[in-house]
């Protein structure tokens, strides 16, 4: 079966947010989320519709006035999505995300290499198919975990998912310190994940652009030694840059603006 490590990723994270929530009391559907604004109910909301926007359903419409953290179209589109089921029970709208979910993986199993590999739309722009349904991946699994911290009951999770969030964010860090940071020339940045999925990942600012590099000389001008878990959590803006960097568990060497500039622009999660 083609990308099959993306559908186990994608059944194994919608499978565990059915499980953890499919005994819960109705009042743990109204657990605020890390997301602003969203409650348990919303985030499944949220990923019920779009889930079923892509099955062929209907985009509902807005009504009222735009929340002040939606900021883009994607954002409009997530609302409309949330607000639409908003008068119904969790139950309910958990029980529709499991038939969607279980409908996506049967269309994903069914899918050629080709189907996988053809570009089209993405929140991202045109992007292969595989590399959508990675970001799905990553919306998913994400949102299990911000489930999790609402309910309390959080958990370590070190299953495909997390390998492919993990992997995600540490490709975005040649933008982010190129691009967002905009480091200057010759600039070396550093980053020790410890745990579960440990690296060492160097970026060095070559002619211009943010490289990865595995031959570095001397120093790194910063070099940040943190776990996974609050290196995901910066990445996708559940924590601030502020409780990212003084962490018990964060150790910074070297320049203290750059690594202020670092973690302000490590939130890259849509």
């Amino acid at each position: 079966m083609a990308y099959e490590w993306i559908i186990d990723a994608l059944d194994e994270t919608w499978t565990s947010i059915d499980r953890l929530l499919r005994d819960q009391p109705e009042q743990s559907f109204d657990a605020p989320t890390p997301c602003e604004g969203w409650s348990v109910r919303d985030v499944v909301s949220h990923l019920l519709g779009f889930e079923s926007m892509l099955r062929g359903g209907p985009v509902p419409s807005f009504e009222g006035e735009w929340p002040g953290y939606v900021k883009n179209p994607i954002g409009e589109l997530n609302e409309a999505f949330v607000q639409s089921h908003r008068d119904q029970s969790g139950i309910e709208v958990l029980n529709q995300f499991r038939e969607v979910a279980r409908q996506s993986l049967d269309a994903l199993r069914a899918l050629s290499v080709e189907q996988w590999d053809k570009v089209g739309w993405s929140p991202e722009g045109d992007r292969p198919y595989h590399r959508f349904q990675e970001t799905r991946v990553l919306d998913s699994w994400i949102h299990l975990q911000d489930i999790r911290d609402a309910l309390l009951r959080p958990e370590d999770d070190h299953g495909p998912g997390e390998e492919i969030v993990v992997n995600r964010f540490e490709a975005t860090l040649p933008y982010v310190i190129g691009k967002r940071m905009k480091a200057p020339e010759g600039t070396v940045v550093q980053i020790n994940l410890s745990g579960h999925l440990a690296r060492v990942i160097v970026i060095e600012v070559q002619g211009g652009r943010a490289v990865a590099s595995s031959n570095v000389s001397g120093p790194a001008d910063l070099e940040i030694t943190t776990p996974v878990a609050l290196f995901w959590r910066r990445a996708a803006g559940r924590i601030s840059a502020g409780a990212f960097l003084n962490a018990s568990a964060t150790v910074v060497y070297g320049n203290q603006a750059l690594a202020s500039s670092f973690a302000q622009a490590l939130a890259t999660m849509i």
